[in-house]
């Protein structure tokens, strides 16, 4: 496990971009190779896609060849209102690169069958190959996509009953009014993310600073869904110095002291202008 820690949440979000945009080009997609990333929603992983859209404006990144699988998306929500993570990920990612749509998963939170839906998802992750890089957030309480305390750590794609925690955290951007909030979820499994190839944990600001501790120094628990990652063999957790506050001075040190081999995943950044 890798504890990356950066001064502030906009030098965390460059080092995440930079690190999907060196995988993805390390990768060397093609017509009949495709990268699978796997993406969340959020206030957390904005400036990490705004730095990926920059990549991608420049010429340096490319997702021609690229599939992605969200994590999670609100039931009864319509695909088309301002708060759905439909509209959440074409407004902040999609519709400012050169992903085909066709390669761009999110499920359906007003599917007839939810359960049919759920399953056709990790059907759909197991057709294109699995997830070579799965970025995720956390809640404060240390959720992962919406896998609230107590779900299962070998969970699969399913309908999940929203925590009040999570509502209260998410009102914000519904005016404030939690008669607005959709109280259930279609999200993927800890089992579907643990599955992944690699997975990188964005964690940003005090609030959540009690959660990376839980994360990090102490043992796996399903009441803290994020602890599971312990046991991924590659898991990075990228954070800013804020999200930090909990942890033991010790431990802080320890991996500060490793950031020059974490620079290099990211230093050079790659580029796909002339093969570079």
């Amino acid at each position: 496990m890798r504890l990356v820690i950066l001064d502030n949440y906009d030098l965390a979000s460059e080092w995440a971009a930079k690190y999907i945009c060196n995988r993805i080009i390390q990768f060397k997609p093609g017509q009949n190779r495709y990268f699978t990333l796997g993406l969340p929603t959020g206030s957390t992983p904005l400036g990490c896609y705004k730095k990926l859209i920059e990549y991608h404006k420049s010429g340096d990144l490319s997702f021609k060849y690229v599939k992605t699988f969200n994590m999670d998306e609100y039931v009864g929500l319509p695909r088309n209102h301002p708060e759905s993570y439909h509209s959440y990920m074409w407004n902040n990612f999609f519709k400012h690169i050169d992903i085909d749509p066709n390669n761009a998963h999110i499920l359906d939170g007003n599917a007839a069958d939810l359960q049919a839906e759920c399953d056709a998802f990790e059907r759909k992750i197991e057709e294109a190959g699995g997830i070579d890089l799965f970025v995720g957030g956390i809640g404060p309480d240390g959720h992962i996509a919406f896998n609230e305390p107590g779900s299962s750590l070998v969970s699969r794609t399913r309908l999940k009953t929203l925590a009040m925690d999570t509502i209260l955290a998410n009102a914000k951007y519904f005016d404030g009014d939690l008669s607005k909030v959709p109280t259930m979820a279609l999200t993927v499994g800890v089992g579907t993310v643990m599955d992944a190839r690699e997975v990188m944990i964005l964690i940003t600001g005090a609030h959540k600073a009690f959660a990376l501790y839980k994360a990090i120094e102490e043992g796996v628990n399903h009441m803290w869904t994020v602890s599971a990652f312990q046991q991924h063999p590659r898991t990075i957790f990228v954070c800013d110095e804020d999200a930090t506050l909990e942890l033991r001075v010790k431990t802080v040190k320890y991996f500060k002291g490793l950031m020059h081999v974490h620079n290099k995943l990211v230093d050079p950044l790659y580029s796909m202008k002339e093969g570079k």
